[in-house]
């Protein structure tokens, strides 16, 4: 099944809303896809998208140091928080 451009966008704004309610705190993959209800595969592949854009940021090692091997954490960039920000200051 083919899921249109326009509903890739609106899944794409709900990782960032997600993300943007736990930033600073990176999101490993599978809590982002179970809080949004979507497949984990699909939700990596729209993250990727998102860090192509420079909207997303991805985590590679742990809170020790330890790079992970197979899993990524991700988070919002700062850049992108600082504009949700003043947007919802503004919307107030």
């Amino acid at each position: 099944m083919r899921i249109s451009d326009v509903k890739k966008q609106k899944i794409s704004e709900q990782i960032l809303a997600f993300l943007y309610s736990s930033f600073p705190n990176p999101l490993f993959t599978s809590q982002i896809a179970f809080e949004i209800a979507r497949d984990e595969e699909f939700v990596k592949s729209l993250l990727i998208s998102l860090r192509k854009r420079k909207l997303a940021v991805e985590v590679k090692k742990n809170p020790k140091g330890m790079e992970y091997l197979r899993r990524s954490r991700w988070k919002m960039s700062d850049e992108v928080y600082s504009v949700y920000r003043k947007r919802q200051s503004v919307g107030q």
